[in-house]
């Protein structure tokens, strides 16, 4: 369980970067959300691996709330349908086994995947909608991979990624239908981790409300920078980023 004192021993520098960090987490709500990873690295350091997915979780869902409230009428919920049953699946595998996974060798198992279909997305980019993977096996892939990832380490968003743009969604709707996906997926974790795991409670919650001003900021610094990013940019500038995210897990 997190130190009762922890939060009033963290040095200057670990608040410096608890501060970048809910400002990372609202630029990525905010349509950006393949730079999550740095989030979920620099906290794994300061935190712990596991304290940190608590300190992380909250966050996450007050920023999926930012998203839905902006992005209300952008979801595609057919797209959503299709993934939801494969994600709790997901969740329930990684209640059951995180305690006692190796953290390496699942980081980079999950990146090495993330990094093989971003390749095939490439490769589609410039192939009729035919040709894009949506068929029900690759749906229970990035679902249960989105399910177990963000259960172990939140760190799914690689998976939606690459799903919701092999399902070739408009960046509006894109950033709405991840949205809604995660605040259900988050809200749904919320549960395991303040009773199975211990991960969240009142001492990591104060150290969110700390943090919550400064999510707030990226969040609407995030959607300035989107605002400016056209459709077909924007989904290179995700791929990339998702590319580049997966790589720097893996290392």
């Amino acid at each position: 369980m997190f130190d009762h004192w922890a939060m009033y021993q963290m040095t200057t520098m670990q608040w410096f970067l608890a501060i970048v960090c809910a400002i990372i987490t609202g630029l990525s709500k905010a349509g950006l959300n393949a730079i999550s990873i740095i989030t979920v690295s620099i906290l794994a350091w300061i935190f712990g691996s596991k304290v940190s997915t608590g300190i992380l979780l909250p966050m996450l869902i007050v920023g999926d709330i930012l998203a839905i409230l902006h992005y209300k009428r952008e979801v595609n919920w057919q797209s959503l349908k299709k993934l939801w049953i494969w994600v709790v699946l997901g969740v329930l595998i990684g209640v059951w086994i995180g305690k006692d996974l190796d953290a390496l060798i699942f980081k980079r198992l999950m990146a090495s995947l993330v990094i093989i279909v971003v390749v095939g997305l490439f490769w589609f980019e410039n192939k009729p909608l035919k040709s894009v993977p949506t068929s029900t096996w690759f749906a229970g892939i990035m679902g249960a991979s989105t399910g177990f990832t963000t259960m172990i380490g939140n760190q799914a968003g690689g998976f939606t990624n690459v799903y919701f743009l092999s399902m070739q969604l408009s960046k509006k709707y894109f950033i709405g239908t991840n949205a809604w996906l995660f605040l259900c997926v988050n809200i749904f974790k919320l549960p395991f981790h303040i009773f199975v795991w211990e991960t969240i409670h009142y001492n990591s919650l104060a150290i969110n409300i700390i943090l919550l001003p400064f999510l707030v900021i990226g969040f609407y610094s995030g959607l300035y920078i989107v605002k400016r990013i056209d459709e077909q940019r924007y989904r290179k500038v995700i791929l990339w980023l998702t590319a580049l995210a997966s790589l720097f897990v893996f290392l």
